[in-house]
């Protein structure tokens, strides 16, 4: 395996965006399967009918399956380069995971009013519980990217 700085900047940042990708799209999957489908506490969007938060969840599905597999190949690029380095990548899936959990709650829960985390209840517990999640993966994710960059 060639040490960090000798990687070249484009296997740097494929490693990066392989992260990313994979971290939103396990961030989404997760999102969709536990509380769209088998808790039933939400669609991804819940300003219509039942059949438009279904199609609406299943758009969801397909992009982060997609965003799952381009994560995945470009994982497998990079590690068939030599050019796998630990720290960034799990920095970057962190992050990626993060920013979907965070996003999902600041933007999508509050800004656009698209759904919510649940109805029916108080919900100040679960916006801190579910936003606060997602603060704290990103910050990880952040931490373990600027540790990765001191040491390379």
């Amino acid at each position: 395996m060639t040490a960090p700085h000798d990687r070249p900047r484009h296997d740097r940042r494929r490693l990066l965006v392989s992260g990313l990708l994979l971290g939103l799209g396990a961030a989404g999957a997760v999102d969709e399967i536990v509380f769209h489908q088998l808790l039933h506490w939400h669609h991804f969007y819940d300003r219509s009918s039942g059949t438009a938060g279904l199609v609406s969840d299943g758009l969801l599905h397909a992009a982060t399956w997609s965003a799952t597999v381009a994560g995945l190949a470009l994982l497998a690029d990079v590690r068939r380069r030599a050019s796998f380095a630990p720290a960034r990548w799990w920095g970057a899936v962190l992050v990626g995971a993060g920013a979907f959990q965070t996003w999902d709650g600041v933007v999508q829960h509050k800004l656009l009013r698209l759904h919510q985390v649940r109805y029916g209840v108080d919900l100040t517990g679960y916006d801190l519980a579910w936003t606060g999640a997602g603060v704290l993966v990103l910050l990880a994710g952040v931490v373990l990217l600027r540790r990765d960059r001191t040491t390379a």
